[in-house]
């Protein structure tokens, strides 16, 4: 199967990066509408994630790994969603503007404006579905599905912060792995599967993903969790998306500038 080179990658990296600053300035209202969308889309992926891979607990009771399994070859719907209809996600965006920032097409200033919009409108599209979509809907609210959400969220906001920091960089490094493999892609199918495998390795493999968490632990929370918000903030925000500009922006997007681009 014919894939772009690492180089090419880069030079298509360079370029959207550019393209998302630009439109950040000029057409502000279609920007934002991509930031919800983009945090809409991940909680899609959430909620799917979550019905296939809690929805059998007799069989997964016995066979941990294929709750994992289930859950993870369900959420990556989102990141496809994302990727191949344009909108603007944080975790994709820290390794996205790398290239540009480090060819000085734009300063650091402008790096961290547009990661902290586009968070802020991931969140609004996550708490949007998490309302509408499944909490007026009622899909957490029979068994299985009210206790796993609520565990999922108090789990969540009961691990150290430095396991969530970790946990967020393998999160984000398997993601902003996963847009690479895409933008590698010649075609619609491949760049899907490039978007699907490593992000259902980082579900199986338990990290944490900041915009994900944006949907599952005000899910658990609406579903009674005990957790309040701030310690969603503080303890699983905070560490998750610290990890994940690590885990994107270092090890993604600076490493892969750094390896590939023309001098």
């Amino acid at each position: 199967m014919a894939t772009n080179t690492p180089a090419d990658v880069i030079n298509s990296a360079l370029k959207i990066g550019k393209n998302k600053l630009d439109l950040q300035s000029k057409s502000y209202g279609r920007f934002a509408l991509l930031t919800i969308l983009a945090g809409i889309y991940i909680a899609f992926g959430g909620t799917l994630s979550l019905i296939l891979g809690y929805g059998f607990p007799e069989i997964t009771a016995s066979n941990p790994g294929l709750q994992k399994l289930l859950s993870g070859a369900a959420f990556p719907v989102g990141l496809i969603l994302v990727v191949v209809l344009g909108a603007e996600l944080f975790t994709g965006n820290n390794a996205l503007l790398m290239p540009y920032w480090m060819t000085r097409g734009c300063s650091l200033k402008d790096v961290i404006v547009n990661w902290t919009m586009v968070y802020l409108g991931n969140f609004v599209g996550a708490l949007l579905f998490v309302y509408v979509m499944v909490y007026t809907a009622g899909l957490t609210a029979p068994e299985p599905y009210h206790t796993a959400i609520v565990n999922i969220a108090q789990a969540k906001v009961s691990m150290p912060w430095l396991t969530v920091f970790v946990k967020g960089i393998g999160a984000n490094w398997c993601v902003c792995l996963a847009i690479w493999l895409a933008l590698s892609a010649k075609s619609g199918g491949a760049k899907m599967f490039g978007c699907w495998l490593p992000v259902m390795a980082f579900v199986a493999l338990g990290y944490e993903h900041s915009i994900a968490n944006m949907f599952f632990i005000p899910c658990g929370m609406l579903e009674g969790a005990d957790v309040t918000p701030a310690q969603m903030v503080v303890d699983n925000l905070i560490p998750a998306t610290l990890g994940n500009i690590v885990g994107g922006a270092l090890f993604v997007g600076c490493v892969h500038t750094y390896l590939h681009l023309k001098k």
